[in-house]
């Protein structure tokens, strides 16, 4: 047998995971309070600029997108 057992595989798509939600979680990490501010700002103008399939893609409605794009920079 040639391949990754089942088992394998399996602890290998939670290692994956668990470092993929460390680089999620920890994005804005060390930006400070003006660098979060601008990332806030940066990604909620992007957010509204999505088209509906992308929009679809990432589990949000157009209007969840609206409400989420329109909020001020400085709100968490």
């Amino acid at each position: 047998m040639g391949g990754m057992s089942d088992v394998r595989l399996q602890l290998l798509a939670k290692e994956l995971e668990a470092g993929q939600q460390d680089k999620v979680s920890n994005v804005t990490t060390g930006f400070g309070r003006w660098g979060l501010m601008l990332h806030r700002w940066q990604t909620r103008r992007a957010l509204l600029q999505l088209t509906d399939d992308a929009l679809h893609d990432v589990g949000l409605s157009r209007e969840q997108a609206r409400v989420e794009g329109h909020k001020p920079f400085w709100r968490g």
